[in-house]
């Protein structure tokens, strides 16, 4: 018997060996173009960094010319990751994996914060013309009062085309969708306010003003169960919860300065970080008992569970660094180390944070 008899239909099999390469060559390009697993880090100094959450190390960098990123986002297929720079009135629009910059959208002074919509065909951001990035004092809360009001922005996918501009409060902060994505709900720091809007045409359709429960509001988050908005108030130190008609029905004291705010995945738990107070605080969602906290670093604004849920990673610009925090023992597991005023975190699979789902 010769070898060519161990392989009747010799040709055939050949064949598809080699489509079987072929589709493989494909598959394995197409997770190195669409790159999965990973945190993308926001630095003021302008660089903006891929964490591999499987290794959980820093494994490209970039660092584009006349770009200062803040606030962050990612499209939902995850080919691009969209920046909003504080210095150069724009977003800046990188595709992913290399993170190349492929396009720049004017917007307006100071932009700071952004949000895709439910259905993530569009992406919103917030500018304050009229903000100097001071922190709250009795000195300049007089200034504020006559500062030109925020406005959000928002671009359609996938053509970036600009669409309606809703005139904010003053100094926008946190930006969040209703459930059904027909309303904008919007926190406006200088006028301890949340602002309701229609997306769809930038009409403001309510004001609601939380001066007698706090100072302040900086972060909003909607519940994953669709039972109302929780809010953090950065001077008064408060967290408050918000029914689906916006009436507190409940608030609580945080540690010092909280901003960023997030609810897991099944509703339960809300996570708050305190900056100037150095913790992770983590309240039960429907009375708003502290659960626990968690000792971290400088500065930490916004943090990101993983797709997995298993951890929480957390931006400490003060600190360069991210802290990695156990979601359900409430302890701080980790650093990484390296980064230069990190603002922003987000993942893809995109997973539940203070910048990123619900």
């Amino acid at each position: 018997m010769n070898s060519h008899s161990k392989f009747r239909g010799g040709p055939i099999l050949w064949c598809i060996l080699a489509a079987v390469v072929v589709i493989a060559i494909f598959a394995a390009a197409g997770m190195r173009g669409l790159p999965q697993n990973v945190a993308y880090v926001t630095e003021e100094d302008g660089g903006i960094s891929v964490v591999d959450l499987q290794t959980l190390k820093v494994v490209r960098r970039v660092h584009p010319a006349n770009v200062a990123p803040r606030g962050m986002g990612i499209t939902f297929d995850g080919k691009y990751v969209v920046t909003a720079n504080k210095d150069t009135a724009d977003l800046a629009v990188f595709s992913t994996p290399l993170l190349r910059l492929v396009r720049r959208i004017h917007m307006g002074d100071n932009p700071e914060f952004v949000k895709f919509n439910p259905s993530g065909e569009w992406v919103f951001a917030s500018f304050e013309p009229g903000s100097q990035g001071k922190p709250p004092s009795a000195a300049n809360e007089s200034e504020e009062e006559n500062e030109p009001p925020a406005q959000i922005a928002s671009f359609h996918l996938p053509d970036w085309l600009a669409g309606p501009v809703a005139m904010a409060g003053q100094e926008t902060e946190g930006l969040e969708f209703s459930r059904d994505g027909k309303l904008l709900v919007v926190a406006n720091e200088a006028q301890n306010t949340i602002g309701v809007y229609d997306p769809h045409t930038g009409a403001r359709l309510r004001e609601i003003d939380l001066k007698s429960y706090g100072l302040r509001p900086r972060g909003v988050k909607v519940s994953p169960n669709g039972t109302g908005y929780a809010v953090t108030m950065e001077a008064s130190g408060t967290l408050a919860l918000l029914n689906n008609d916006f009436k507190v029905v409940r608030s609580v004291p945080t540690a010092a300065k909280p901003y960023g705010v997030a609810f897991d995945r099944e509703g339960r738990r809300i996570f708050v970080a305190a900056a100037l107070g150095q913790k992770l605080q983590v309240f039960a969602a429907d009375s708003l008992q502290l659960l626990g906290e968690v000792p971290i670093g400088k500065r930490c604004w916004h943090f990101t569970f993983t797709p997995d849920d298993s951890k929480i990673l957390m931006a400490c610009g003060r600190s360069n660094n991210i802290f990695i925090v156990d979601p359900n023992s409430y302890r701080l597991i980790g650093t990484i180390e390296g980064f230069k005023l990190p603002w922003g975190i987000v993942t893809y699979p995109r997973s539940y944070g203070s910048l990123g789902l619900p």
